[in-house]
Formats: structure tokens, sequence, C-alpha cells
């Protein structure tokens, strides 16, 4: 994580949001995917049970060393190692189009956008384990992105779009939304969570915007830009979480994990 940053970061900008779901699967059935679980918690809500609380009461007795990460970012796995949790990858298949879960639909808000594609994640990852014959224990999946003026800026496909995006940005303050999903070992999902955070860029020269585009950095990256990497040159300010910012929030990440049983 780069400490090149001169963003504030205030400890109670998290806000957090909950998706309701059943922690508990019944016996016979079929445990709805996270995909359609309903209903929201707000942020009073406590968190998940066998959180940091130390009140909260244990959902199961047994415990598991290890996460699966259906991510292929560099950054959640860091942010993982940061908490000192211990991780296998569980990646979508070659025959698996994991960029179409990414497709925004028609009048789609940011907020209703992350949760729907986090736990869209959430189910193929659960699917893939299923199918793959592995080891029982719990999956993490999230999803980041950035919006502003009521639109939702995605990973840029060429140099253009990622120029097109910083200059948006410029000079402004946008928001960043990554929702968190944990499916448990007998795979129930979790309650969904997501941090809101807003970040202010300073107005920026085109030739700084071409120059950082020119760098690679904003490939891959929601928004086009990386808090961790050069860009930190253009953020003013933050109000929420750099680890959310990152791709990872780890309060929240934590929180989940601790429920789903997850030893560290």
């Amino acid at each position: 994580m780069s400490a090149r940053t001169p963003a504030t970061m205030t400890a109670f900008g998290h806000r957090r949001r909950l998706e309701a779901a059943s922690l508990q699967p019944q016996s016979g059935r079929r445990v709805p995917p996270c995909a359609h679980h309903a209903g929201r918690i707000d942020a009073a809500t406590p968190l998940p049970p066998n959180s940091a609380r130390e009140d909260a009461p244990m959902t199961t007795t047994a415990t598991y060393p290890f996460v699966y990460l259906a991510s292929q970012s560099p950054r959640r796995q860091e942010l993982l190692q940061q908490l000192g949790v211990r991780f296998e990858l569980l990646l979508p298949r070659p025959d698996e189009d994991a960029e179409a879960l990414e497709a925004v639909l028609p009048g789609e808000s940011a907020a209703v956008y992350v949760e729907r594609v986090c736990a869209a994640k959430a189910d193929a990852a659960r699917a893939r384990l299923v199918a793959g014959a592995h080891a029982h224990a719990p999956i993490l999946t999230a999803d980041t992105t950035v919006s502003i003026d009521g639109h939702i800026l995605g990973k840029p496909h060429d140099a253009a779009e990622a120029f097109a995006m910083l200059e948006r940005l410029a000079g402004r303050e946008h928001e960043v939304l990554t929702a968190v999903a944990v499916v448990n070992a007998e795979g129930v999902c979790l309650p969904v969570a997501v941090s809101r955070s807003h970040v202010r860029f300073a107005a920026a020269l085109p030739a700084a915007i071409a120059h950082y585009v020119a760098s690679g950095e904003p490939f891959g990256k929601a928004g086009a830009y990386g808090i961790q990497g050069r860009a930190a040159e253009f953020i003013e300010r933050i109000d929420g979480s750099y680890s959310g910012i990152m791709g990872l929030p780890l309060f929240e990440t934590a929180a989940l994990l601790r429920a789903a049983s997850i030893d560290f």
C-alpha cells in the first residue's frame, strides 16, 4: 500500500450496507444463491455472527484455515495478506465468461450494480468449487466500481477510454463502491457488505493524464486508476475506506470472514 497519497482518511467515513440473507441452510432445500437474496439492513445493524464483536454468537464450531479467493486482483491478495488471512485462488475456468458478469444493465445504479455483480461472482465461484470437487471452505468475492454524475465507470478498454475517464474525474469528487460477499463452507451466502467512499481528484493537465495512461496502470481498474499506485499524485482527499478504494474494505471483510469461521 502506498503512503504517498495526501488524502485525509476519516475513521468513520465507512458507509456500510448489508443485504439480508439467511445464515443457516435449511435441510432438504436448495440454499438460495447470493444473487437472489432480498431485503437490506442499514448501517446501524449489528455485524454478522462470529465477527469482531466479543458478544457475537457463533454460527458453527468448525473453523477453516483458509478462504478461497475468487479474484485475480493482486491488490485483493495483498490486502488479505495484510490481515494475515491464508487463501487459495479459485479462478474462472477457460469456458466461463467472467467478463459477462460485469456488464451494466440498463438503468442500473452503481450501488445496485456492485452488489449484483459481487453476488453473481459468488454464485459462479460456488458452482466452480462444487464442479471441481475442491475441499469445502468459505469463498470470498468482491467487486469495485466508480461512479460520477450517476454514471458507472468500469475498466477502460483502451488508452482513449482511460484518458476520457481520468479527464472526467479531474478536479472533481466521485464515489467508489466495493461490495464483498462470503459464501460459507455450507454454501450459504452471508450478508453482502458494501463500502462507499468519496475521492476528490485535483485538476490535472492533459499531459499529466496522458503520461499516467502511458504507464499502463489504468488498465484492469475501475475508473482507470489505482489509489495505491502513481494515481496518488492526483488525489487531494478521500472520505471513507482506503482499502475499500483499493478493492477490498478490510473492516467489512474481516467481519464476514469471522462470521464464516475463518481462522486468522
